[in-house]
Parts: C-alpha cells; structure tokens; sequence
C-alpha cells in the first residue's frame, strides 16, 4: 500500500519536466504572435501616413489647377466671347451685307504752306566747277570743265529723285492745317512723296481713310470710308490695322488661353480616374477637325 503511494506520488514529479518541456514551444509561439500583433500597428499607421501623404498632395495640386484654371478663364472669358461671335461674322462674311459710309472732302492749301511743298525746291543745284588755267589752257581747258560738269550733273539728278520720291512724315504745320480743315486727325505716320504730288494712307479697324495734296496746285482730296462695327469687330480679330497695343493684347490673350487649355487638360487627367468617358471624349474633339481637314480640304 504505501508503495503505491509512493509510486503516485512520484509520477506527477516525473510529469513534470515532460509537461515543462511540452509547453515551450506553446510559449515561444505565443510569445511570436504578440510581437507581430505589436509590430502590426506600426506598419499599419505607415501605410496610412502615406496614402494620407499621397492623397495630400493630389488635393493640393487640384486646388492649384482649379485656381490657375478659374483666373485664366476670367482673363479669357470676354476675348474668347469676342473671337467665338467675330469668327461666325468672319466664317460668313459673304452673307452680311453692309453699306460703307464715304465721306469726300476738297480744299486748297494756303499760300505759305503750298511754298514749302515745290517740288522744285527740293532740287540741289548743280555744282559749279570753276575753269582750269587761262587763255593758254586753251580747249583742253574748255574740254575738262565740261567733263566736270557732266560728272557732277549726274549725281545732282539723282539726289533730286531721292529727294522727291520717299516715304517721310508731313510737316508739323501741314498735318494741323489738315487736321482743322478736314476734321481728322492726321498723325505723324509716313506719306508717300512724289514729284507731282503726296499722297498719306490712312488705314484702321472698320474703315480707312487718305489724303491727297497736288505739290504744284495745292490742291487737297479727302476720303473717309467707315464700313461699320461688324467689319471693325472682323479687323480686331485678325488684328488688322489695329496697332502694337493690340498686337501686345492679342499675345497676351494667347497666353492665357493656352494656360487655361492646359490646365483644363490637367484637371481632366486628375479626373480621368473615375470619369470612363474623358479621354474619348477628348479625342473626339481631335479626330472630328482631323477628319474634316483631311478628307474635305483639297
């Protein structure tokens, strides 16, 4: 009896370093599993710090986009309206019809100011050429100072011709005697001098305008042609007889419209991802015009 207790009371105490030894594997494997559940958070916030980051960053290139892309558009919005309705005017020119409105003016210049548009007075008189020797020079001194005078006969004629026939402003005087008496203004802008007479063109948007003055008689033709503000609008926009602050304008226009085309483009692209339809659309509005000029313009 009491080696049975003895034997029953041994066998727990001999289980045990089996039972120890069995555990172990147990701990070190809960022991891995708490490490990665500890580790996991870290790689997790990771992962969200950068999607964060990510969608960060694409929010605020769109917010620059929109905003580059709405000041464009304002800059843009009454030229672009201004081009859309004058190209229609232009595409059917043929069709809209219009009365130009000619107005014909004649007048005399005064005395004082029909002096100073002579055109003999713009002629240099030859130089002289005094003769070489004395009476003992005899005729080839007679025969040299002819061939003097005809070399220098010559270029006194054509610096005559240079003289009358240029492109020069009118005088001063001349442009406020025209001014008053024909009720335009008449700027400092080249005129076209002739012998026999001066003849200024006077082009602008919607209209035109010239003035002709006789050099010998004086006499003043004017003609003032306005063709109303559909063809003044067509000139802005080809930029006709319009001037270098228009000029100026047209580029700058051009530039902010390709910066609003441009940005459009971008924010299309940021939207392309949930928007299926963008980019065939977008290519539509390139293959339509492509077709057209290929297989219609010959």
């Amino acid at each position: 009896m009491s080696r049975e207790l003895s034997s029953s009371s041994a066998a727990p105490a001999a289980s045990t370093p089996e039972a120890q030894q069995g555990s172990a594997p147990a701990a070190t494997a809960t022991g891995a599993s708490t490490a990665s559940s500890a580790a996991s958070p870290t790689t997790g916030t990771s992962a969200t710090n950068a999607s964060a980051r990510t969608a960060g960053s694409r929010s605020a290139w769109l917010k620059t986009l929109h905003q580059w892309h709405w000041i464009s558009s304002a800059l843009c919005l009454i030229g672009m309206l201004l081009f859309a309705a004058t190209g229609i005017t232009l595409n059917h020119a043929s069709s809209i019809e219009s009365t130009p409105t000619v107005v014909n003016r004649q007048a005399q210049l005064p005395p004082e100011l029909l002096a100073t548009m002579d055109p003999e007075s713009a002629t240099p008189t030859p130089a002289r050429t005094s003769p070489q020797g004395g009476a003992a020079s005899g005729s080839l001194s007679a025969a040299a100072t002819e061939g003097a005078t005809a070399t220098t006969a010559v270029p006194a004629a054509s610096r005559s011709r240079a003289a009358q026939d240029h492109k020069s402003a009118l005088p001063a005087p001349l442009r406020e005697w025209l001014t008053t008496t024909l009720g335009r203004k008449i700027d400092d802008r080249d005129a076209e001098w002739s012998r026999d007479e001066i003849y200024l063109s006077m082009p602008r948007p919607g209209g035109d305008a010239w003035v002709r003055i006789d050099r010998t008689t004086g006499e003043v033709e004017f003609e003032d042609t306005d063709r109303g503000w559909i063809s003044y609008l067509n000139d802005l926009h080809k930029g006709r007889h319009a001037g270098a602050a228009w000029s100026w304008f047209l580029d700058l226009f051009a530039v902010a419209c390709l910066l609003f085309s441009i940005t459009g483009l971008l924010i299309l692209k940021f939207h392309a991802v949930s928007r299926a339809t963008t980019w065939p659309i977008v290519g539509l509005g390139f293959l339509i015009p492509a077709l057209l000029a290929l297989l219609f313009m010959h």
